[in-house]
C-alpha cells in the first residue's frame, strides 16, 4: 500500500517505514497527520475527496536537515551594481509510521 500525500506545496509518494526531508513543518517533535491526495492499495484506487474523508497518513518527525548552500551573484556593467545573497532551505525528517484506509 502506498500513499501520494501534499505538504509544503508539494506531492511526495510514500510508504510504510519510509523517511523523507519535507518543507519545515514547525513541529520539533510528536506525530504529524498528513493528508493523502492519493491512496492505492493493490487494486484498489481512492481519489475522490468522498473517497478519500477518512483515510490518513501518520507520520512522525524524526529531526530537522538543511539543504545545499545557494549562493548567488547580481552584477549590472558599468553601474557598480553587485549584489550577493544565499540561501540554505530547511527542512522536516519524517518517517511513515501509517496508512490508514478508514
Amino acid at each position: 500500500m502506498y500513499a501520494v500525500i501534499a505538504t509544503g506545496g508539494k506531492q511526495y509518494k510514500v510508504e510504510t517505514g519510509q523517511k523523507l526531508d519535507v518543507e519545515r513543518l514547525g513541529v520539533d517533535a510528536g506525530d504529524v497527520e498528513l493528508r493523502p491526495v492519493l491512496l492505492v492499495d493493490g487494486e484498489t484506487v481512492l481519489a475522490t475527496p468522498a473517497q478519500l474523508g477518512a483515510s490518513s497518513v501518520t507520520a512522525k518527525v524524526v529531526g530537522a536537515a538543511k539543504g545545499p548552500k545557494i549562493d548567488g551573484f547580481v552584477y549590472k556593467n558599468k553601474s557598480n551594481n553587485r549584489r550577493r545573497w544565499g540561501h540554505r532551505q530547511h527542512y522536516t525528517t519524517i518517517e511513515i509510521t501509517a496508512i490508514t484506509k478508514g
